[in-house]
């Protein structure tokens, strides 16, 4: 029996005989000990191809070896574990159509051609229209020079510009969409400049467009901060900052958080033409803080002015905050003082908050607006009543807010003005008043009511209103604990 070798320094191949006690080596190459002179002339008288095929011997050797190998290291991998990969779900529903279901639009060559632009930081009049392609003869000059068109001298960047034009390429409208998104007596608003040609000219007017109302879901893991996980999951931050007030008394969000804190929350959004106009109001949310679970659902009972409640009913918001105002400081306390006009020694009825003109105010505690308007040293004036033996009065305003007036319903931190000088005053301040049976106290050392209980028809009213609230934050409950903990930060669209 005899096997062929590759000899490894020399490519030659042998063969090995076997023999009773061992193995004989037959050297076929020319370096063979047994007769070198014979392989020396061998070698002299190998054909040029014997020597192509020794290389290619050991060309094939050596990409054997390295296909083995590199087999070898791809078995080594470590295959993913496909249990740990997000569930995938297909549903296939086939819908018949039948011939009178199925319809192609006609050419309706009178529709125009709607193009759009965002504005962008450093733009100009001039630029925008040149990306809109219009060619519309002293629009710019219209524009800049109108007083109606005064909108569009401020461009806002990220704002968007519309144009619409003809077959030919005439303009036949231009849209300068300014404020996506407003609140005007309760109702949040898109307002736009519309611009279209007129006979020798252009005519510009102002439009307000009502919003739609959306209800979003989302649900998030606090990885570093809340703020981080509520991007990540795409909440508006003005939502989040009312998960922070409404939670505040709860939940220390600054000390608190903890790296694997979950929410869920339920919120409105507004949208013009399927455009975001801005976000609303947090309606539901449930916060899990090392381990210890946290809800909070907003409810009306009048459908006007409301709270927001824990689902056991109970309110999460004092009855009355203690200041007006969100940042300030108090220029001068309640009791007898020397007044600053009068230079008289005369007690004063409240505390005086000093902040730049303009600063909002916000009531106190839900109410009724009993007085709005002008009222001698205290100036724009707005006095609120509340349950029981209850009022304040928010004095010395620059502007009473819009929509306040007598008999308005108004809510606990809802805006009621602005910080001005307005009356006797020497400088923009707020002056507070709290008063019980119309006499004014110290604010600050007044023990301030607790909340009003529920009666027993709003509290039916509050579990038929929240209950689809529960039914919600129960079903991302579910979602959440379903999903890898990669795919925990989600939100509906």
């Amino acid at each position: 029996m005899r096997w062929v070798m590759l000899c490894w320094r020399t490519g030659v191949l042998g063969t090995y005989t076997p023999l009773k006690k061992g193995f004989t080596l037959i050297d076929r190459g020319p370096h063979s000990p047994a007769d070198r002179s014979v392989g020396s002339a061998a070698a002299l008288s190998r054909p040029e191809s014997s020597r192509r095929a020794g290389w290619l011997r050991r060309t094939l050797l050596v990409s054997t070896v390295g296909l083995f190998a590199g087999a070898a290291a791809l078995g080594m991998v470590q295959q993913p574990d496909r249990t740990q990969l997000p569930l995938s779900r297909q549903i296939q529903s086939v819908l018949p159509l039948t011939a009178n279901q199925v319809s192609v639009s006609s050419d309706d060559s009178d529709a125009p051609f709607v193009s759009e632009t965002r504005i962008r930081a450093g733009d100009t009049l001039a630029s925008v229209l040149q990306r809109l392609e219009i060619d519309a003869p002293g629009l710019q000059r219209f524009l800049t020079q109108a007083p109606s068109a005064r909108s569009i001298y401020k461009l806002y960047p990220g704002r968007s510009v519309q144009a619409a034009t003809d077959a030919e390429g005439n303009l036949v409208w231009l849209r300068y969409i300014h404020t996506p998104g407003e609140e005007d007596d309760g109702q949040v608003t898109t307002k736009m400049l519309l611009v279209t040609p007129s006979a020798d000219s252009y005519t510009a007017r102002e439009i307000t467009d009502r919003t739609d109302l959306q209800t979003r879901v989302a649900v998030g893991t606090i990885r570093n901060s809340l703020f981080g996980a509520t991007d990540t999951a795409g909440i508006p931050d003005s939502i989040t900052q009312q998960m922070a007030d409404v939670l505040g008394s709860k939940i220390d969000f600054l000390r608190d958080i903890r790296p694997g804190d979950q929410f869920r929350v339920v919120y409105e959004v507004r949208s013009h033409q399927g455009r975001y106009a801005g976000a609303g109001r947090l309606l539901a949310v449930e916060f899990i803080n090392n381990g210890k679970t946290y809800n909070a659902v907003w409810f009306s009972p009048d459908g006007k002015s409301g709270n927001y409640y824990g689902f056991d009913g109970v309110s999460l918001r004092g009855a009355f905050l203690r200041t007006a105002l969100k940042f300030s400081r108090i220029s001068s306390t309640f009791g007898m003082r020397m007044h600053p006009i009068h230079k008289t020694w005369t007690g004063h009825k409240g505390v005086d908050y000093a902040a730049p003109s303009g600063t909002p105010i916000h009531t106190t505690a839900d109410g009724t607006v009993e007085f709005a308007g002008w009222q001698n040293g205290y100036g724009n004036v707005v006095v609120v009543k509340h349950y029981g033996q209850y009022s304040t009065l928010y004095a010395h305003q620059s502007r009473i807010a819009p929509g306040i007036k007598v008999g308005t319903k108004v809510s606990q931190g809802q805006l009621i003005g602005y910080v001005g000088s307005t009356g006797w005053a020497t400088g923009p301040h707020l002056h507070y008043e709290f008063r019980i049976d119309n006499q004014p106290v110290d604010p600050l050392a007044a023990d301030l009511p607790i909340s009003r209980p529920l009666d027993p028809d709003e509290a039916r009213k509050f579990q038929a209103a929240t209950e689809p609230y529960k039914q919600q934050l129960a079903l991302l409950t579910h979602l959440q604990q379903t999903l890898p903990e990669s795919s925990t930060n989600v939100a509906s669209r």
